[in-house]
C-alpha cells in the first residue's frame, strides 16, 4: 500500500510534466488553425499570440487520471471515484463527458469566435450534464441558528447557474500573462489541502491535477508569454474549479461551507461583479468590454504587467489563507475573517476606483450619433460630470466618491 501522499505527488508531477511537454504542442495547433490574439486597443499583447492553451491544461488532467487509474490498478492506491455517503448518486462517467462539453466549447471560441449566445449555451450544457451526474447541493444549513433551507427541484437550476458562474468570472478575469493560470493554481492547491482536510478523495485528485496543470503551463504563460489560455482554458479552470467546490461540500452543506470557494475565488468574482455595476452605472451593455478590470487599473497605476500579476497573485493568497483559517474556527471566528476579507478586498477596490465608469455615452454633435466614449476621449470628461450629477441628483444612495 502506497504513502498515502504518493498518489497525489505523482499526479501533480504527471499533470506538470505533460502539460510542460504538450504546451508548445498546443502552439502550433493554435497557429496552424489561426486561434492567434493579435494586437489591439483592449490587448495587452504587442505581438500576435497563440490562444489555445487549454489544450495542454486538458492533457495535463487526463494523463493524470491515467496515473491514478494505474496506480489503483497495479500499486494498490485506494480508488478516488468513491462518491462520498452525503451523494445519492455520482456518475463520474457523465460528469468526464461535462467536462469534455466545456473544453469543446473554448476550443470553438478560440478558432471560429462563437457569439455570445452559442458560447453561454455550450456553458449551460456543460453545467447540466455535470449536475446530472450527481454534484448537487439540495440542503443549505444557516450556521448561527441550524435551520435547514431544503432547495428542492431549485437545487438543479441553482448548481447550474452556480457552476456557470464560476466559469465566467475566470473567462472575464483572463487579461494579463499568467493571471487566469496562476490564480486558478493557487486556487486549485487551497481547494485540494481543504478536501484532503475533508475527506473528499475525488475533490483532491481533480483539484492537485489542475495545480499540476496549471503550474506546468505557467512555464510558458507567465509574462512574457508565448501562449495564452484561450476560451480552451479559461473556461476549463473555471468548470474545474467549480466542480472540485462541489465536489469538496457535503449534499447538506453550511453557508459558510459554501462560501469558501467563493472567497478563494473572490479576485475573479469582485472583477465580474464591479464590470456590471461599472457598466450599469454607464448605461452600457453588460457584455459591453472595456478597459476597467482589475489588471488594467493597476497597469494604470503605474505597475507593469509582472507586477500587477503578482499583485493579484498576492491577493489571491491572501483570500486562500482567509479560507483555511475560515474551515479551522467556530462560527463567529469564521464570520469575522470573512468580514476582514471583504473589508480588505473593499478596500482594495475603492483604492482601484473598480466600480468608476470607462465607457460612456456621448451624442457627437457634428454627426448626431450616440458614440461611446473612454477616458482618452476629450468629451470623457464632460459626460462623467454630467453622470455624477444625475446620479446625485437621484439620491443620496447612489452618489459614488469615485466619481
Amino acid at each position: 500500500m502506497a504513502r498515502p501522499w504518493v498518489p497525489y505527488l505523482t499526479l501533480f508531477l504527471t499533470a506538470l510534466i505533460t502539460a510542460l511537454v504538450t504546451t508548445p504542442l498546443a502552439r502550433k495547433i493554435a497557429t496552424r488553425v489561426g486561434a492567434v490574439d493579435k494586437p489591439g486597443k483592449r490587448r495587452i499583447n504587442k505581438v500576435p499570440i497563440p490562444r489555445m492553451g487549454g489544450i495542454a491544461v486538458f492533457l495535463g488532467i487526463i494523463c493524470a487520471f491515467v496515473a491514478e487509474a494505474i496506480g489503483t490498478t497495479y500499486f494498490g492506491w485506494p480508488t478516488v471515484l468513491t462518491p462520498a455517503p452525503h451523494f445519492e448518486t455520482l456518475d463520474y462517467h457523465l460528469m468526464v463527458i461535462g467536462f469534455v462539453a466545456i473544453f469543446a466549447t473554448g476550443v470553438l471560441d478560440d478558432i471560429f469566435q462563437l457569439k455570445p449566445l452559442q458560447k453561454f449555451a455550450g456553458q449551460v450544457i456543460a453545467a447540466v450534464i455535470a449536475v446530472a451526474s450527481g454534484v448537487v447541493i439540495g440542503v443549505i444549513v444557516n450556521p448561527l441558528t441550524g435551520d435547514a433551507l431544503d432547495l428542492g427541484i431549485l437545487a438543479y437550476p441553482i448548481t447550474v447557474l452556480y457552476l456557470v458562474a464560476y466559469v465566467n468570472i475566470f473567462n472575464l478575469i483572463d487579461g494579463l500573462d499568467g493571471l487566469a493560470s496562476g490564480l486558478a493554481c493557487i486556487s486549485s492547491f487551497t481547494m485540494f489541502v481543504l478536501a484532503v482536510m475533508a475527506g473528499r478523495a475525488d475533490a483532491a485528485t481533480l483539484a492537485i491535477a489542475l495545480t499540476g496543470a496549471t503550474l506546468g503551463f505557467l512555464r510558458y504563460n507567465f509574462h512574457p508569454a508565448s501562449i495564452f489560455l484561450g476560451d480552451s482554458g479559461s473556461l476549463l479552470l473555471g468548470f474545474t474549479l467549480g466542480i472540485v467546490s462541489l465536489l469538496s461540500v457535503t449534499r447538506t452543506a453550511g453557508l459558510t461551507t459554501i462560501i469558501v470557494p467563493l472567497v478563494i475565488a473572490g479576485i475573479p468574482i469582485i472583477d465580474t461583479f464591479s464590470a456590471i455595476v461599472r457598466r450599469k452605472r454607464a448605461h452600457v451593455s453588460i457584455g459591453q468590454a472595456d478597459r476597467g478590470h482589475i489588471h488594467h487599473r493597476l497597469i494604470d497605476e503605474g505597475f507593469d504587467q509582472k507586477q500587477a500579476v503578482l499583485i493579484m497573485y498576492a491577493w489571491t493568497f491572501l483570500l486562500c489563507l482567509g479560507t483555511f483559517g475560515m474551515t479551522q474556527v467556530e462560527v463567529i471566528p469564521r464570520i469575522a475573517i470573512f468580514v476582514a476579507l471583504l473589508v480588505i478586498s473593499a478596500l482594495i477596490a475603492g483604492k482601484l476606483h473598480l466600480f468608476r465608469p470607462v465607457l460612456l455615452h456621448h451624442l457627437n454633435p457634428k454627426t448626431g450619433d450616440d458614440e461611446l466614449v473612454t477616458p482618452q476621449d476629450p468629451a470623457f470628461d464632460e459626460e462623467a460630470k454630467r453622470l455624477h450629477e444625475e446620479e446625485a441628483a437621484r439620491g443620496p444612495h447612489l452618489h459614488h466618491k469615485d466619481q
